[in-house]
Protein backbone atom coordinates (compact mmCIF):
# COMPACT_ATOMS: atom_id res chain seq x y z
CA UNK A 1 0.00 0.00 0.00
CA UNK A 2 1.31 3.32 -0.92
CA UNK A 3 2.18 5.78 1.70
CA UNK A 4 -0.13 8.80 2.43
CA UNK A 5 1.14 11.81 4.61
CA UNK A 6 -1.24 14.79 5.59
CA UNK A 7 0.81 17.97 5.80
CA UNK A 8 0.21 20.25 8.78
CA UNK A 9 -0.95 18.57 11.92
CA UNK A 10 -2.92 21.63 13.62
CA UNK A 11 -6.64 22.00 12.97
CA UNK A 12 -6.91 21.56 9.22
CA UNK A 13 -4.79 18.86 9.65
CA UNK A 14 -6.84 17.13 12.12
CA UNK A 15 -9.95 17.71 10.05
CA UNK A 16 -8.03 15.68 7.30
CA UNK A 17 -7.40 13.06 9.49
CA UNK A 18 -11.58 13.13 10.02
CA UNK A 19 -11.65 12.48 6.05
CA UNK A 20 -9.32 10.03 6.16
CA UNK A 21 -11.01 7.65 8.74
CA UNK A 22 -14.35 8.23 6.92
CA UNK A 23 -12.96 6.65 3.87
CA UNK A 24 -10.79 4.48 5.71
CA UNK A 25 -7.86 5.48 4.49
CA UNK A 26 -5.03 4.74 6.37
CA UNK A 27 -2.23 7.46 7.35
CA UNK A 28 1.48 7.46 7.70
CA UNK A 29 2.20 10.56 9.50
CA UNK A 30 1.63 13.65 9.69
CA UNK A 31 4.11 16.09 8.38
CA UNK A 32 4.83 19.26 10.32
CA UNK A 33 8.36 20.67 11.03
CA UNK A 34 6.95 22.81 13.93
CA UNK A 35 5.82 19.86 16.10
CA UNK A 36 8.01 17.09 14.29
CA UNK A 37 8.57 14.04 16.90
CA UNK A 38 5.35 14.43 18.65
CA UNK A 39 2.22 12.33 18.30
CA UNK A 40 -1.20 13.77 16.78
CA UNK A 41 -4.19 11.61 17.67
CA UNK A 42 -1.76 8.56 17.37
CA UNK A 43 0.04 9.50 14.61
CA UNK A 44 3.36 10.89 14.61
CA UNK A 45 4.96 14.22 13.25
CA UNK A 46 7.83 14.01 10.77
CA UNK A 47 9.92 16.08 8.78
CA UNK A 48 8.89 16.90 5.12
CA UNK A 49 12.57 14.86 4.61
CA UNK A 50 11.80 11.62 6.39
CA UNK A 51 8.87 11.00 3.87
CA UNK A 52 9.05 8.07 1.43
CA UNK A 53 9.64 9.50 -2.09
CA UNK A 54 7.06 8.08 -4.25
CA UNK A 55 4.26 8.46 -1.10
CA UNK A 56 0.72 10.55 -1.75
CA UNK A 57 0.40 13.85 0.26
CA UNK A 58 -2.41 16.44 0.56
CA UNK A 59 -1.26 19.66 2.66
CA UNK A 60 -4.10 20.16 4.96
CA UNK A 61 -3.25 23.75 5.87
CA UNK A 62 -5.53 27.15 5.94
CA UNK A 63 -2.65 29.34 4.86
CA UNK A 64 -2.32 29.85 1.03
CA UNK A 65 1.33 31.28 0.95
CA UNK A 66 2.33 28.08 3.73
CA UNK A 67 0.25 25.53 1.43
CA UNK A 68 2.42 26.47 -1.90
CA UNK A 69 5.31 26.73 -0.28
CA UNK A 70 4.87 23.03 1.51
CA UNK A 71 3.39 21.69 -1.37
CA UNK A 72 6.30 22.64 -3.91
CA UNK A 73 8.70 20.93 -1.19
CA UNK A 74 6.68 17.71 -1.03
CA UNK A 75 6.83 17.50 -4.78
CA UNK A 76 10.62 18.12 -4.77
CA UNK A 77 10.87 15.51 -2.21
CA UNK A 78 9.26 13.23 -4.85
CA UNK A 79 6.10 12.97 -3.28
CA UNK A 80 2.41 13.05 -5.58
CA UNK A 81 -0.36 15.29 -4.41
CA UNK A 82 -3.19 12.94 -3.81
CA UNK A 83 -7.30 13.90 -2.62
CA UNK A 84 -9.31 13.55 -0.25
CA UNK A 85 -13.14 13.86 -0.56
CA UNK A 86 -15.24 13.02 2.25
CA UNK A 87 -17.62 10.23 1.19
CA UNK A 88 -20.57 12.19 2.24
CA UNK A 89 -19.49 15.29 -0.48
CA UNK A 90 -21.66 15.31 -3.64
CA UNK A 91 -19.60 15.87 -6.71
CA UNK A 92 -21.94 15.90 -9.85
CA UNK A 93 -20.97 14.35 -13.58
CA UNK A 94 -18.21 16.10 -15.72
CA UNK A 95 -16.90 17.58 -12.88
CA UNK A 96 -12.94 18.20 -12.93
CA UNK A 97 -11.44 17.73 -9.57
CA UNK A 98 -7.43 18.62 -9.42
CA UNK A 99 -4.28 16.72 -7.42
CA UNK A 100 -3.56 17.97 -3.86
CA UNK A 101 -7.94 18.68 -3.52
CA UNK A 102 -9.50 18.09 0.03
CA UNK A 103 -13.10 17.79 -0.36
CA UNK A 104 -15.01 18.29 3.72
CA UNK A 105 -17.91 16.87 4.71
CA UNK A 106 -21.60 17.73 3.57
CA UNK A 107 -20.02 19.89 0.59
CA UNK A 108 -21.93 19.76 -2.56
CA UNK A 109 -19.52 20.42 -6.02
CA UNK A 110 -21.61 21.04 -9.13
CA UNK A 111 -22.21 19.39 -12.89
CA UNK A 112 -19.09 20.63 -14.71
CA UNK A 113 -17.39 21.94 -12.35
CA UNK A 114 -13.71 22.02 -12.54
CA UNK A 115 -11.52 22.43 -9.42
CA UNK A 116 -7.41 22.51 -9.93
CA UNK A 117 -4.79 22.06 -8.00
CA UNK A 118 -4.52 21.92 -3.97
CA UNK A 119 -7.69 23.79 -3.49
CA UNK A 120 -10.11 23.35 -0.61
CA UNK A 121 -13.59 22.85 -0.05
CA UNK A 122 -14.75 23.07 3.62
CA UNK A 123 -17.89 22.02 5.62
CA UNK A 124 -21.44 22.35 4.32
CA UNK A 125 -19.65 24.81 1.48
CA UNK A 126 -21.43 24.66 -2.32
CA UNK A 127 -19.46 25.02 -5.75
CA UNK A 128 -22.02 26.02 -8.62
CA UNK A 129 -22.27 24.15 -12.04
CA UNK A 130 -19.17 25.33 -14.22
CA UNK A 131 -17.40 27.54 -11.70
CA UNK A 132 -13.51 27.15 -11.80
CA UNK A 133 -11.31 27.49 -8.81
CA UNK A 134 -7.55 27.54 -9.82
CA UNK A 135 -4.83 26.67 -7.69
CA UNK A 136 -4.62 27.37 -4.29
CA UNK A 137 -8.55 28.73 -3.68
CA UNK A 138 -9.74 27.99 -0.79
CA UNK A 139 -13.98 27.81 0.09
CA UNK A 140 -14.49 28.19 3.50
CA UNK A 141 -17.50 26.33 5.63
CA UNK A 142 -20.88 27.39 4.53
CA UNK A 143 -19.80 29.50 1.63
CA UNK A 144 -21.74 29.31 -1.75
CA UNK A 145 -20.20 29.65 -5.09
CA UNK A 146 -22.68 30.14 -7.72
CA UNK A 147 -22.38 28.59 -11.30
CA UNK A 148 -20.24 29.74 -13.70
CA UNK A 149 -18.20 31.44 -11.14
CA UNK A 150 -14.31 32.11 -11.54
CA UNK A 151 -11.87 32.12 -8.84
CA UNK A 152 -8.50 32.78 -9.40
CA UNK A 153 -5.28 31.36 -8.08
CA UNK A 154 -5.19 31.62 -4.15
CA UNK A 155 -8.27 33.43 -3.72
CA UNK A 156 -10.64 32.68 -0.86
CA UNK A 157 -13.99 32.66 -0.16
CA UNK A 158 -14.52 33.24 3.68
CA UNK A 159 -17.20 31.26 5.85
CA UNK A 160 -20.95 32.06 4.93
CA UNK A 161 -19.95 34.20 2.13
CA UNK A 162 -22.28 34.28 -1.15
CA UNK A 163 -20.60 34.57 -4.47
CA UNK A 164 -23.48 35.22 -7.62
CA UNK A 165 -23.52 34.14 -10.79
CA UNK A 166 -20.86 34.64 -13.41
CA UNK A 167 -18.55 36.64 -10.89
CA UNK A 168 -14.99 36.53 -10.70
CA UNK A 169 -12.88 36.72 -7.79
CA UNK A 170 -8.81 37.68 -8.79
CA UNK A 171 -5.86 36.09 -7.53
CA UNK A 172 -4.83 36.38 -4.11
CA UNK A 173 -8.20 38.13 -3.09
CA UNK A 174 -10.42 37.67 0.04
CA UNK A 175 -13.89 37.35 0.27
CA UNK A 176 -14.70 38.00 3.77
CA UNK A 177 -17.17 35.80 5.91
CA UNK A 178 -20.79 36.33 5.55
CA UNK A 179 -20.26 39.18 2.72
CA UNK A 180 -22.23 38.73 -0.70
CA UNK A 181 -20.04 39.35 -3.93
CA UNK A 182 -22.63 40.80 -6.67
CA UNK A 183 -19.85 42.19 -8.54
CA UNK A 184 -16.37 41.05 -9.48
CA UNK A 185 -13.19 41.37 -7.06
CA UNK A 186 -9.85 42.43 -7.92
CA UNK A 187 -6.88 40.60 -7.22
CA UNK A 188 -5.41 41.12 -3.57
CA UNK A 189 -8.38 42.95 -2.30
CA UNK A 190 -10.17 41.89 1.03
CA UNK A 191 -14.46 42.76 0.28
CA UNK A 192 -16.10 42.50 3.68
CA UNK A 193 -20.34 43.17 3.56
CA UNK A 194 -23.60 42.93 1.55
CA UNK A 195 -23.16 43.46 -1.02
CA UNK A 196 -19.21 43.22 -0.99
CA UNK A 197 -17.25 46.04 -0.90
CA UNK A 198 -13.75 46.62 -1.02
CA UNK A 199 -12.24 46.89 2.55
CA UNK A 200 -9.86 50.38 2.76
CA UNK A 201 -6.02 49.75 2.62
CA UNK A 202 -6.26 46.27 0.60
CA UNK A 203 -5.46 45.55 -3.04
CA UNK A 204 -2.71 46.85 -5.08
Amino acid sequence: MTDFYIAGAGGAGREALDICVALGQEVTAFVDDVVAGQLVRGHVVCLPEDTAAGALYVVAIADTDARVKVSRLLDELGLRAGKLIHPSAVVGPCAILGDGLVVHANTTISSGARISAHCQVHYNATVGHDTELEDYVTVLPGANVAGNVRLETGATVGSGAVVLQGRTVGAGAYVGAGAVVTRDVLAGTVVVGSPAAQLLGTGR
